[in-house]
């Protein structure tokens, strides 16, 4: 089914379709929308993810952080302000090797006071390690996001998909329909040969298997 939606929702949507089991985030200006949708998701039963409330953005990628070290799929949001006060877990998640998808919704950096929509938030994290994918079109957004999830956990690193924030709002034509169900074994999630669902036991893993090397050597 084809609608018109804004930025926001099709990241929403691609969420959705994504089948994602952990959702945490803190509303800032221009990127509310996109959890206001995944929260009204879980609560009548659309979306089956634990949407976790926090306090601020720091404690949004926290919780991200816990639930992408345990094995499950996790998702936040941000912009601006916000994505600043994340930094400190935004090293560790990409240090970590956790695949996390973010939407950052581009907004001017204050001061002074801004709603503008510039790429110096995104930007300002170019060098973190985290992967970053710039979207022209809502539609680029949504299916962008079901790609990220591949992506994060192919190469085992975080994804941070970027919007304008006015054409996040800007309606215009988008496939909806895609579900887990309709993405079929291309949503689901998948981790390299070799490698655990969750980066600790993947790194205990491979400490054992050096230690055994090491035994086989002497």
């Amino acid at each position: 089914m084809k609608k018109v939606i804004m930025g926001n929702h099709a990241v929403s949507y691609g969420v959705r379709a994504s089948d994602v089991k952990v959702i945490s985030a803190y509303p800032i200006t221009p990127q509310t929308q996109v959890v206001e949708l995944l929260s009204e998701m879980c609560a009548n039963g659309e979306l089956d993810a634990k949407f976790i409330a926090v306090e601020s953005e720091h404690s949004a990628l926290t919780a991200c952080v816990g639930a992408s070290a345990a094995g499950s799929r996790t998702f936040t949001a941000t912009s601006s302000q916000g994505l600043l006060l994340m930094h400190e877990i935004i090293h560790w998640a990409v240090g970590a090797r956790l695949p996390i998808v973010m939407s950052n919704v581009n907004r001017a950096v204050g001061p002074p006071w801004s709603i503008w929509t510039d790429q110096n938030d995104s930007l300002s994290q170019r060098d973190t390690g985290w992967l970053q994918i710039y979207c022209e079109s809502n539609q680029e957004v949504q299916d962008t996001i079901v790609q990220a999830f591949k992506i994060a956990e192919t190469v085992m690193l975080p994804v941070m998909i970027v919007l304008d924030a006015f054409s996040s709002r800007t309606p215009s034509r988008s496939s909806t329909s895609s579900s887990p169900s309709r993405c079929g074994r291309f949503c689901r999630r998948t981790v390299p040969p070799g490698r655990s669902t969750s980066p600790i036991r993947t790194r205990s893993a491979t400490s054992r298997a050096r230690r055994n090397t090491s035994s086989c050597a002497t």
